[in-house]
């Protein structure tokens, strides 16, 4: 019996309620609807009065998390889609992000935040936000690609005394599987080599891992053999799994689903620049989404955001093949 990165992300939350009573859940629709995407189905018949629906106010949302977690709770949030989190924005940046250092206590916040693009998802309901989040001190951003990540990161966020984003991609909610959740193995901050190569580093995360490993797959046909590193978080930056990376390779293309302008993969490629330029053989090559608006039609948004077959042109290029 296999289990979805969804399945596993509702998986956490019911052992985050079970193990720790100060956990709660809150948002629109999280309790017998189940949320947007029933990501808290059953829970709040499992636990009750700890799944909370909340107005429709993601500024009230936060604010009220922020509230509890000063009284010692632990809330996880759901906002409906990342995108709806800008409402909130104030109460993030300007009040979770920034508690501890103005008051010494705590701000033990798990924002959970549906990300990324699906078809016809349009420029309201497919935004890729990560970089706006990594850009504050005092949050930690969380990016998981896989089914074990989506369950073990979500648990460990849950203990961490920071204020968490948590970005996990709607496409991935039903369209990845795993047998079973694996045994933890990583702990937040550390990147993952997902497949280990010698002639280019992919640096990559969320949804875009995937894409990648189907190219890196296809070019081993070939004979060239690429390595994706997995960042599986954003803020930190496991600058160290990307210096030996491409210590290694000599080559380096950082793949992203959001805007290239002030984005992760321009701090990645900085980062490999200040520290270990001489590494390169090769400038290196960032691919992100277009610089617009996400449409809404299936063809364009195929076209705006990259894909296997857009990764691997960008490979050819940065290998001359």
């Amino acid at each position: 019996m296999s289990i979805t990165y969804l399945e596993a992300i509702r998986a956490a939350q019911e052992r985050a309620l079970a193990e720790n009573p100060n956990v709660f859940i809150y948002g629109q629709d999280v309790g017998e609807f189940g949320g947007a995407f029933k990501a808290t189905k059953n829970l709040a018949k499992m636990f009750p009065g700890r799944v909370i629906d909340a107005p429709i106010s993601e500024d009230a949302i936060v604010g009220a998390a922020v509230g509890a977690a000063l009284q010692g709770m632990k809330p996880i949030i759901e906002m409906q889609f990342a995108d709806f989190s800008i409402t909130g924005f104030n109460q993030i940046v300007n009040h979770a992000a920034t508690l501890y250092w103005r008051t010494g206590i705590p701000c033990s916040v798990v924002i959970r935040l549906p990300s990324g693009g699906t078809l016809g998802g349009g420029p309201f309901h497919s935004q890729s936000l990560e970089a706006i989040y990594a850009h504050y001190p005092g949050l930690i951003v969380l990016t998981p690609a896989t089914v074990d990540d989506a369950y073990w990161m979500l648990l460990e966020a849950v203990e961490i005394e920071d204020p968490i984003i948590f970005c996990e991609h709607k496409y991935l909610y039903y369209h990845l599987k795993a047998e079973k959740i694996s045994e933890k193995d990583l702990p937040i901050g550390k990147a993952r080599i997902a497949r280990v190569g010698r002639d280019a580093t992919i640096v990559t995360y969320s949804a875009m891992l995937h894409e990648a490993l189907a190219v890196a797959n296809e070019l081993a046909t070939e004979g060239t053999e690429l390595e994706i590193v997995d960042l599986r978080s954003v803020k930190p930056i496991d600058t160290d799994t990307i210096m030996a990376s491409v210590a290694r390779t000599g080559r380096l293309l950082v793949v992203g689903e959001s805007w290239p302008w002030g984005g992760v993969s321009a701090e990645v490629i900085a980062r490999v620049c200040c520290e270990g330029l001489s590494l390169l053989d090769a400038p290196p090559q960032r691919l992100n989404s277009k610089d617009t608006p996400i449409p809404y039609h299936p063809n364009l948004w195929g076209s705006h955001r990259p894909t296997a077959h857009s990764i691997m042109a960008a490979v050819r290029n940065l290998l001359n093949l």
